[in-house]
C-alpha cells in the first residue's frame, strides 16, 4: 500500500506521481517536514505537536499520505546503541517514548515513526542486533501505553474512525531524509563533476542510440541505468573513506567508459582521471547517514 522512496527523497512532484498510481503512504525525513512547514508558514517551535502525526499531500486530484521520521530516535539505533550495553540502550528508547507519551494530551494518540536502513547498522551490534532487538521489542510489547504498528495499519484505522484524519500539508519541500536535502548526491565539486560526465554519456546516448540495433540499443539502455545509479554519487566527497572513495571512483569511470564502447563513441580522456579522492572517516564506514548533524 505504500513505500519508503530510495533515500526517503521526495518532492511534491514524485509524491504526485506515487498518488496516481495507487500508492496510499510514502515515508521521508524530519528535516524533510520541518521545511515543508516553513514553506507552508506554518509553525516548527513545538516538534511534539509537528511531528509525531502523518499528513496527506495532494495534487488536487490525489493524494499520499506521509510520515516523517524521528531523526534522534531512529539515528540512536542506527549510530549509537551498538555502542551501548543492551540494557541500557532500551532503557533510553523507552524513555524517549515514555517522554513523548506524557507530553502528549489525553485522549490524543503520537504516531511515533522509526526508520533506519534494514540492514547497515546490525553489523555494528554485537550478535547482528539479535539481543538489543529481541529485548526491545519485549519491552515495547510489555508496555501498557505503547503499540507497535504499521503505517498501513494507520490508515486503516482513520479510515474506520478509530484515528482522526491526516491534516493537509500545504507545501511539501524537495529533499530526502538526510538533512532534508540532495546534498548527498550533488553540490560538492566533485559530486557535480560526476553529474557532468554522466549528463555528458547521456548526450551521447541521445545522440547515438536510434542509429543501432535493437540488441546493441538494449545492451546501451542496460548500462546507462548502472551509470545513473544513484549510489555512485553517495560515495564522491572529501568526508568519505579514501579507499572507499577510490573503488566507487573507479568502478563509476569504469561503466561510463564501458557505455561509450557499447554505444561505439570515443572515450573522453577525462574519463581516465580521478573525480574524487576522499580522506574522511565517516560513521559506519559511510555506509549511513544521519538525519542530522550530530
Amino acid at each position: 500500500k505504500g513505500m519508503w522512496p530510495a533515500e526517503g527523497a521526495v518532492s511534491h512532484a514524485a509524491l504526485s506521481l506515487m498518488a496516481e498510481h495507487g500508492v496510499q503512504w510514502a515515508a521521508t525525513g524530519q528535516a524533510v517536514l520541518a521545511n515543508s512547514l516553513v514553506k507552508s508558514h506554518l509553525s516548527v517551535n513545538d516538534q511534539l505537536q509537528y511531528l509525531y502525526q502523518p499528513y496527506r499531500v495532494t495534487n488536487g486530484k490525489n493524494d499520499v499520505t506521509c510520515f516523517f521520521r524521528d531523526d534522534g530516535l531512529s539515528d540512536k539505533i542506527g549510530f549509537e546503541y551498538a555502542k551501548m550495553h543492551t540494557a541500557d540502550a532500551v532503557n533510553d528508547f523507552m524513555q524517549s517514548l515514555d517522554a513523548i507519551l506524557a507530553a502528549t494530551p489525553k485522549g490524543q494518540c503520537k504516531v511515533v515513526s522509526v526508520i533506519l536502513d534494514g540492514e547497515n547498522a546490525w553489523e555494528y551490534y554485537p550478535y547482528n542486533g539479535y539481543y538489543f532487538l529481541k529485548e526491545l521489542y519485549e519491552a515495547l510489547a510489555n508496555h501498557p501505553a505503547i503499540a507497535m504498528t504499521t503505517f498501513s495499519d494507520i490508515l486503516q484505522m482513520q479510515h474506520t474512525g478509530q484515528l482522526p484524519p491526516a491534516k493537509i500539508l500545504p507545501q511539501i519541500a524537495a529533499g530526502s531524509w538526510v538533512y532534508g536535502t540532495f546534498s548527498t548526491w550533488i553540490g560538492s565539486p566533485a559530486k557535480n563533476l560526476a553529474w557532468d560526465l554522466l549528463c555528458k554519456a547521456k548526450k551521447a546516448y541521445d545522440q547515438t542510440i536510434n542509429s543501432l540495433s535493437s540488441e546493441q540499443q538494449q545492451a546501451c539502455e542496460r548500462q546507462l541505468a548502472i551509470c545513473e545509479g544513484s549510489d555512485w554519487f553517495w560515495w564522491f566527497g572529501d568526508y568519505n573513506a579514501s579507499d572507499s572513495v577510490k573503488s566507487f571512483d573507479q568502478l563509476y569511470r569504469r561503466n561510463l567508459m564501458n557505455l561509450y564502447q557499447l554505444l561505439g563513441q570515443p572515450i573522453p580522456e577525462n574519463l581516465h582521471e580521478p573525480i574524487s579522492h576522499g580522506g574522511g572517516s565517516s560513521e559506519n564506514a559511510g555506509t549511513m547517514r544521519r538525519g542530522q548533524d550530530a
